[in-house]
């Protein structure tokens, strides 16, 4: 009950889902772990009166999911320069029809004692019939950009899902949702726009489940103009290695990029950002 106290409180809190590359798709099964796979062992081993009573037993129980994950870059000499980047993600099957997910993130950095990055992100994503191969979503996102002079960022979308594949140790979805986004730049106007968004992830374990790749990838143009601004596009992929030490720790290194065709004054249009770190997940 504390737990999904505690969730609760983050689906009031953090304004909601824009999809960033860190996102990882919380209707991936979860690979059995060690744990898991002893459980499955006396599972087999009792009777079936002893088994049905077992599995009576389970579906009392909320199924949930949670990563952490905390990785960055630091380098000294003629260039200092310090990235930390905090990853979060909870996953929880309310019943067999309705999943709740939340990814809050944050990053920092400075180079030669300036602040250049200073990012929040926060979500909330609703998922109907999840356990089917076509499923339904709807979410809200907040999200704040020191890198890209971004004031407030509000997302709400909905559409539908597909798993391309769905097996134990691979997993290929592909989304597709209609976007609404109302972005407060500090310099530029403001771009309230409808999008299409799309999205690809992947997911692979293999080395008896210690290795895992996972990539993730979004492309969102805008469906309209807005003034004699250019059509508006965004896209962003990232691919991550990870690899398990024990049952809940994990090295993890993560290749990400990202475009927007409309940014400030003085900013690119693409930022590229390579991390290593740890990620603690349970489930």
């Amino acid at each position: 009950m504390k737990f999904l106290l505690t969730i609760a409180l983050l689906l009031v809190l953090l304004p909601a889902f824009a999809q960033n590359t860190e996102q990882p798709d919380p209707l991936r099964p979860s690979t059995p772990d060690s744990t898991q796979a002893a459980t499955d062992t006396t599972a087999t081993a009792l009777g079936q009166d002893d088994e049905k009573e077992l599995n009576d037993d389970d579906t009392t129980q909320i199924d949930y999911r949670f990563r952490f994950t905390a990785d960055g870059t630091f380098t000294g000499g003629n260039v200092n320069r310090s990235l930390l980047q905090l990853v979060s993600a909870f996953d929880v099957d309310v019943s067999k029809v309705v999943k709740l997910s939340s990814n809050p993130s944050f990053v920092y950095g400075r180079q030669n004692g300036l602040l250049n990055e200073r990012e929040y992100f926060g979500d909330a994503r609703v998922t109907l019939f999840h356990e089917k191969r076509l499923y339904y979503l709807a979410f809200g996102a907040f999200e704040k950009s020191n890198l890209r002079q971004i004031l407030n960022r509000y997302t709400v979308a909905a559409g539908l899902g597909y798993k391309l594949l769905e097996r134990k140790r691979a997993y290929i979805s592909l989304t597709d949702v209609l976007l609404h986004e109302n972005t407060d730049f500090a310099v530029l106007n403001d771009i309230n726009v409808w999008r299409n968004s799309a999205r690809l992830f992947g997911e692979y374990t293999f080395g008896n489940d210690r290795w895992t790749v996972s990539h993730t990838t979004f492309y969102q143009p805008a469906l309209s103009r807005q003034g004699d601004q250019p059509l508006n596009v965004r896209w962003n992929g990232s691919i991550s290695v990870q690899y398990k030490v024990n049952a809940y720790l994990s090295f993890r290194t993560t290749f990400a990029n990202s475009y927007e065709s409309v940014v400030v004054p003085g900013r690119v249009n693409d930022d590229t950002r390579l991390t290593l770190g740890l990620t603690y997940e349970k489930k």
